[in-house]
């Protein structure tokens, strides 16, 4: 407590009674002296072996008492007055025990603490909030054409915005791999003069790795060093080159320029493009070999904020925690508060419900979904039967129909048990697998390696087949040897086929047949299987995600050094790739924020995030409701949230739904945050008193509605929402809401017609649900939807209303 006396002097004001520099420092000093000692002998008695681990500690920033020249000196200096229980947790030879300090989107520094270290720093007056860190991981063409975004267009949405050109798109992820033509600087105009950002060079990333295109690189593994140890630069590139392969995809699916001709391994041959083609390029490289960590994920946002990146794209995610403990929130919120739109993915824990993640109502959370392109892999039987698979492969193939293998399950009794119908390393026996097509359980390990696992011991083919939680979901992988993927159900005719054939002592056989390419497949899009799911864990009545975008087998620009399978052995070299994840849908929509911000660089990011809500769509190109890829059956809300993105009508949404940084601390308040919470999301003091108690947490001007009832009993319930919109259409046109209740429920909205006189007039209306109880068993819930469209004849402006019922246990 001590330490922080001098900060009572510290005043901009001259004032006569403030102290000398030399009495100031002398005073400091001996007070630092007396906390030592007394916090030594009393360290002794209480002393525990709790090991160091990282926090994210934020400040009182302008609390910095003057004798210290930096915030960095200030920070070290509080933790050398802490009472240590273990040796310094330095996280260098150097003497500084800060990993990093932050001071745009976030106040604070991260450092290596023991448990009782972080308690005690939490009682210093300075300190606002001290944070475990957590680590992160990765969410792991013809999408543009699939959108609509067409070059052709001589008024559409790439036209408009001149493909992004002067917008930047910051991307957090694995670092880039710079001389892939996708990130090539043809015809581009000089960097914009706004952009404040650097080109870290290194002797892997030289100078000449930037250009037009790639306008930023940095890299961040303090964090990462700070609790695995030096990295081996053998095996990654202590800079922002990328040696995994993601961030590459990722930052050209967003904004890779046009290539052609482009296919991996021959597989989708056609003009490969993001979708901001001449938007510029920043690179944040945070995620290594052990993960990606908090501390240098917020690094990371700090500086993309502070260089003058326009979009965030970020696809990698965690578990779901308060909002004031995690750093993404919380940097993203720095960056949204800064006028920066911030996209992330959903998450791939589908198709289980509340999974989603990345949930906070200032990002733009991105489901997955399919484009109209596949690569069939048929599975054909001896009986003649025909399964369904999916994949890319280009090796030597199987010798067609006329030549059938011998077709053995790895977890049948004869193998060895579980890890073996897995294939996990060395769990197969090569006297049972050689020369076989070997069937493999799909889960623990990477789906590829399970084929190098067959490959090793002998097998010369693979059928890897879905468990029953990944249902019907299907993901083609560049395997290593002849390989397909099937299905929850044609995995269980096989396994059943193969039983029956050794009970009749006839052997089963198979064969793979690879057709390559596949388009204008129907029904698309559907929901993808790995899609993570709604409801949101940490604030039900936020609708997430918000929508869905392509995200199962992109086609985008690859590494070098990485073959298309990931797999170390895998030698193999390919300029673009084929991948799946909400880690492919999330730069998506980065890019084509990017492209809405170009046409309408007034937006907010929440503007933005309203225009492509409110304007996606939910039928397939069969024209009937979107499905659900693991089930077959029909989706809801809850898997694709407004729907898949519709960038054409994007462009032009009629009426937006606009959010500040105060209607969030509103959010916040309602939700029963602490003021020291807020502060450490929002870096404000808020007042939680008075006025914006009068509100609930769903009447947040969100583009979608969302309600919980708790029955308790209760006959009938009803809510009510507030939402106000902005025109940003034509000067005079009159609005008239269409109502499409969820099933059993009455939804009234007042008024019913909006006339607007201008744009950017803003007008409200408040909708009411009223809803009677149903019959639920203890501690369930059931869910309804429905929505309401707001039309002029021109523009359709639709939001979902999704409504829950709950049944206390």
């Amino acid at each position: 407590m001590l330490l922080l006396l001098p900060l009572h002097f510290h005043s901009h004001s001259q004032l006569s009674l403030q102290p000398t520099m030399s009495s100031l420092l002398l005073f400091f000093l001996l007070s630092l002296c007396l906390l030592s000692s007394s916090s030594s002998s009393s360290s002794s008695s209480s002393a525990t072996n709790d090991s160091p681990k990282t926090f994210i500690i934020q400040v009182q920033y302008d609390a910095k008492p003057s004798i210290f020249p930096t915030h960095e000196q200030w920070y070290d200096s509080s933790l050398s007055s802490l009472p240590t229980t273990a040796a310094p947790a330095a996280s260098s030879s150097t003497s500084s025990r800060v990993i990093h300090t932050y001071d745009t989107v976030f106040r604070g520094f991260s450092a290596k603490l023991t448990y009782s270290e972080a308690e005690h720093l939490k009682t210093l007056p300075h300190i606002i909030a001290v944070i475990p860190e957590q680590v992160r991981h990765l969410h792991t063409t013809r999408s543009p054409q699939f959108l609509g975004l067409k070059t052709s267009d001589s008024a559409g949405l790439l036209k408009e915005s001149d493909f992004g050109s002067d917008l930047v798109i910051g991307v957090i992820d694995t670092g880039i791999w710079p001389e892939r033509q996708s990130f090539n600087d043809r015809d581009l105009g000089p960097v914009p003069p706004k952009w404040k950002g650097q080109c870290i060079t290194t002797k892997d990333f030289p100078a000449s790795s930037c250009n037009r295109k790639i306008i930023g690189a940095r890299f961040f593994c303090q964090g990462y060093e700070s609790t695995n140890g030096k990295m081996n630069e053998t095996t990654e590139f202590r800079s922002p080159r990328d040696s995994d392969g993601h961030g590459t995809h990722t930052a050209s699916i967003a904004a890779g320029r046009y290539v052609f001709p482009a296919s991996t391994l021959g597989y989708a041959r056609g003009v490969a493009a993001g979708m901001a083609p001449k938007a510029r390029l920043s690179v944040y490289k945070v995620c290594w070999n052990a993960g990606c960590y908090d501390s240098d994920i917020l690094a990371a946002f700090d500086s993309a904020v502070s260089d003058g990146v326009d979009v965030v794209s970020l696809s990698v995610g965690g578990v779901v925690v308060p909002y004031y403990l995690d750093a993404i929130a919380i940097g993203a919120f720095g960056a949204s508060d800064h006028g920066v739109f911030v996209s992330a993915s959903a998450g791939n824990g589908g198709p289980g419900g509340l999974t989603v993640t990345n949930v906070a109502p200032w990002v733009t959370t991105v489901g997955a979904g399919t484009i109209d392109r596949d690569f069939p892999a048929d599975v054909h039987l001896g009986t003649g039967k025909i399964i369904p698979g999916v994949s890319v492969y280009s090796g030597p193939d199987l010798g067609g129909t006329n030549r059938m293998y011998s077709l053995v399950y790895a977890g049948s009794e004869s193998g060895d048990g579980y890890s073996a119908s897995l294939c996990l390393e060395g769990s197969l026996d090569p006297a049972f697998v050689k020369g076989k097509i070997v069937v493999c359980d799909r889960g623990i390990n990477s789906r590829a390696a399970k084929g190098e696992v067959v490959k090793k011991a002998g097998g010369v083919g693979m059928i890897l087949a879905n468990g029953v939680f990944d249902g019907e979901g299907l993901v083609a992988d560049c395997h290593v040897l002849p390989a397909t993927a099937v299905g929850a159900s044609g995995g269980d005719e096989i396994r059943k086929y193969i039983l029956l054939a050794e009970k009749s002592k006839s052997p089963a056989t198979a064969t793979i047949i690879f057709k390559g390419t596949r388009v204008n497949v129907r029904p698309a899009p559907v929901v993808a299987s790995f899609s993570a799911r709604g409801p949101n864990p940490e604030s039900p009545e936020i609708l997430k995600p918000d929508v869905i975008a392509p995200g199962l087998n992109i086609l985008a620009a690859w590494p070098d050094k990485v073959g298309p399978s990931s797999i170390p052995t895998d030698k193999r070299k390919t300029e673009f790739n084929i991948l799946s994840g909400t880690s492919m849908a999330c730069p998506h929509v980065s890019g084509l924020a990017a492209l809405l911000k170009a046409s309408h660089p007034e937006w907010s990011p929440a503007a933005i995030r309203s225009a492509l809500m409110t304007t996606a769509y939910t039928v397939d190109n069969r024209g009937e409701r979107m499905v659900d890829e693991s089930t077959g059956n029909t989706s809801t809300v809850l898997d694709f949230g407004a729907g898949h993105v519709h960038p054409q009508k994007a462009m032009n949404p009629g009426l937006i739904y606009d959010l500040t940084s105060y209607d969030y601390v509103n959010f916040l308040c309602n939700s029963n945050y602490t003021v020291n919470n807020i502060q450490v999301i929002t870096r404000r003091t808020a007042d939680c008193s008075g006025a914006r108690r009068a509100g609930h947490v769903g009447n947040l001007n969100y583009p979608s509605m969302s309600a919980v009832f708790q029955q308790y009993g209760k006959h009938k319930m009803s809510t009510h929402f507030i939402r106000t919109v902005t025109n940003v259409g034509d000067p005079n046109s009159v609005y008239k809401v269409t109502i499409r209740p969820p099933s059993g429920m009455i939804v009234t909205v007042q008024p019913e017609k909006l006339v607007f006189r201008r744009v950017g007039q803003k007008l409200n209306f408040l909708l009411r649900v009223e809803a009677r109880a149903v019959k639920l068993s203890p501690g369930s819930s059931s869910m309804k939807s429905g929505s309401i469209v707001w039309s002029d004849g021109k523009h359709n402006v639709t939001s979902p209303i999704v409504v829950t019922m709950q049944q206390p246990l």
